[in-house]
């Protein structure tokens, strides 16, 4: 026993040649944790020498005490950090229910719909009453904007309006066969709008045409497709121009969505 622990103690003096000297290493680094004859810092331990009784043992992986490089409150921070599982739907409906803001659905997690304004509800206000004048009596409905669409991966959007030929319950949360689906730009939600749902909408097989209604000008953009594995086809409509859609069988001229609003002249500039 005595001849093996001189044997050790040799082992560690020879390996503390490559390293720097206690007070070296102090001042470059923090000081390295040992645990018997085992040095976590350096990398090695004592079964490394020949007639060593550890030998055979694996080189031990570098670590330095952590609790000098990072403060307790950081460590605590990384720790405490929640794992977060993606909501289901039914999780979303249930929650959205008790909120007094309105949120979209992701396919993960709520997204709160960003605000209008006066102009926005006076478009989508036109919109509607166009819709409902021509769709009356119909095989068709109008519907929104609490009508949700289901997108790509249980996504729930609230378009401002939607046009459905399908039949639904009263207590549907989401819109079967929706045909047509409507957004009214608001000063925060162009890009969602424009990229985001473009996509989404396109990934709903019945949808055949989108339109998004501009609130700071007179201008639709129009993306229709005559079946669900074509890609949109995109048209812009101004003052005297007509939106015609053929799959719910009506039109509607663009000026009359935005009878009575008068535009200023900087907002019809910047568009």
């Amino acid at each position: 026993m005595r001849r093996a622990a001189e044997r050790k103690t040799l082992y560690v003096i020879a390996r503390s040649r490559i390293i720097p000297t206690s007070q070296e290493w102090s001042k470059a680094t923090p000081q390295p944790i040992y645990t018997g004859l085992r040095c976590f810092a350096c990398g090695y331990q004592t079964g490394d020498l020949p007639g060593d009784p550890l030998i055979g043992v694996q080189p031990i992986i570098p670590r330095i005490r952590q609790e000098q490089s990072m403060s307790p409150r950081a460590i605590l921070a990384t720790m405490n950090v929640p794992l977060r599982k993606p909501w289901t739907q039914e999780q979303f409906f249930a929650w959205a229910e008790a909120q007094s803001a309105r949120y979209e659905f992701d396919g993960t997690q709520p997204v709160a719909m960003t605000g209008g304004n006066a102009g926005h509800s006076l478009i989508t206000r036109m919109l509607h009453r166009a819709l409902d004048a021509r769709l009356r009596r119909g095989p068709c409905q109008p519907l929104g904007p609490d009508a949700g669409v289901e997108t790509v991966n249980t996504a729930v959007r609230y378009p401002d309006a939607l046009v459905t030929c399908s039949k639904f319950e009263l207590a549907d949360k989401t819109i079967p066969g929706v045909v047509v689906v409507f957004e009214v730009l608001s000063p925060t939600s162009g890009r969602i709008d424009r990229i985001v749902k473009t996509r989404e909408y396109a990934a709903v097989s019945s949808i055949r045409r989108y339109v998004i209604l501009e609130s700071t000008s007179v201008g639709l953009t129009v993306m229709e497709r005559s079946g669900p594995d074509e890609v949109w086809r995109t048209t812009v409509l101004t003052t005297d121009d007509t939106l015609r859609m053929p799959e719910i069988g009506i039109e509607i001229p663009v000026a009359e969505l935005y009878e009575g609003i008068t535009f200023s002249s900087e907002d019809e500039a910047s568009d």
